[in-house]
């Protein structure tokens, strides 16, 4: 398997796999304490929409993807605090729109490529440069936010009336969050997709949220697991000529199992 380090794009796979999984890892454990990963779902669906965009202008589609996904997740939040009971009506307009809306221009697109299937599903073996490039600046710039902000967005995940009462502007960081959250998305588009995405976003998270006690702890387990699930699924999508992606995955779910079988013996 040493070996394998000798071939450019299985290095560019496994370091798109440490950012990515950075990536979601410091996004996913934000959007999971403040009860967002609902509206993650939403908005990764609704992305297809930028897609189908970007197919039928013949336009750059990270780009193009990236400013949809922004819109759409600026109104989601708009509306979810404008209507916090109606939350999960909004989601499922956004998540159908941007499916629906997608697949139409897609569909009427003079343009259509075949790899829309790598939009979808992703493809880590074949991630490029540029898009490590991409991921490495959207990591330090999502560092520097957390750093900076780091007392606000405790404030706003665990006490948000009392942050708000403090001067927090709470509706700002909201906005914040699910603008990361959507660039998060698209980043990482390339390497799991958009069907998958969700579930880097939410299953390390998830998973270390049952064995650590801060924000900060659970950002580091997180991460940690979710590189494992990344560089495992990697070597088993290569050694079987698996999807990547969907072994990434699977390998995550295994790894849910698993701590959840070792937490409900353990108590």
């Amino acid at each position: 398997m040493i070996e394998l380090f000798e071939y450019d794009f299985f290095v560019n796979a496994i370091l798109a796999g440490l950012l990515v999984s950075f990536c979601c890892a410091l996004v996913g454990s934000l959007a999971m304490i403040n009860k967002l990963l609902p509206m993650a779902g939403g908005i990764t669906h609704g992305a297809f929409g930028g897609i189908g965009i970007a197919f039928y202008f013949s336009l750059n589609v990270l780009v193009c993807t990236s400013l949809f996904t922004i819109f759409l997740a600026l109104i989601l939040s708009f509306f979810t605090q404008k209507f916090p009971a109606r939350s999960d009506n909004f989601i499922a307009v956004i998540w159908n729109f941007g499916m629906a809306f997608g697949l139409v221009l897609i569909d009427l697109s003079p343009s259509y490529q075949n790899d829309l299937f790598v939009y979808l599903f992703g493809s880590i073996l074949t991630v490029s440069d540029f898009s490590l490039l991409n991921l490495l600046v959207l990591n330090l710039v999502f560092l520097s936010l957390v750093l900076i902000f780091y007392k606000q967005f405790i404030a706003l995940s665990f006490d948000k009336e009392f942050a708000y009462l403090r001067g927090v502007k709470t509706n700002l960081f909201h906005y914040l969050l699910l603008c990361m959250m959507a660039l998060c998305i698209v980043a990482c588009m390339q390497a799991v997709g958009l069907i998958l995405i969700l579930a880097l976003l939410s299953i390390p998270c998830f998973i270390a949220e049952s064995f650590t006690k801060s924000l900060s702890s659970m950002i580091l387990v997180s991460f940690l697991l979710s590189a494992l699930f990344c560089v495992l699924g990697i070597f088993l999508s290569y050694g079987l000529n698996l999807s990547s992606s969907a072994s990434i995955i699977a390998i995550a779910c295994l790894g849910f199992i698993l701590s959840f079988i070792v937490k409900f013996f353990t108590k």
